[in-house]
């Protein structure tokens, strides 16, 4: 879906260190090293934590989700994420 948002304009959804859970499949697009073009990095459900914010193209945040079971970092957008609530 395109969308006219300029993400940026409000502060980051996430913040560093949130736990976060995958909404969808991500696979390589082509910038993650090491990796084919189309393999999955992230599975739906997997859970991570942010350990970066940047931007994308001076609209939108990419949020740097280090997913620990798999090993990766990866950018993600902020409708492929969803907090994980702690219990406590």
């Amino acid at each position: 879906m395109l969308t006219d948002e300029i993400e940026i304009d409000s502060p980051p959804v996430f913040d560093m260190g949130d736990k976060v859970r995958s909404l969808k499949q991500i696979r390589n697009d082509g910038t993650f090293p090491g990796k084919d073009v189309g393999e999955i990095l992230v599975r739906k459900g997997d859970v991570g934590y942010v350990v970066s914010i940047g931007t994308y193209l001076q609209s939108a945040y990419i949020y740097a989700v280090h997913f620990i079971s798999r090993g990766y970092v990866v950018g993600c957008r902020k409708r492929e994420l969803e907090t994980v609530e702690e219990s406590k």
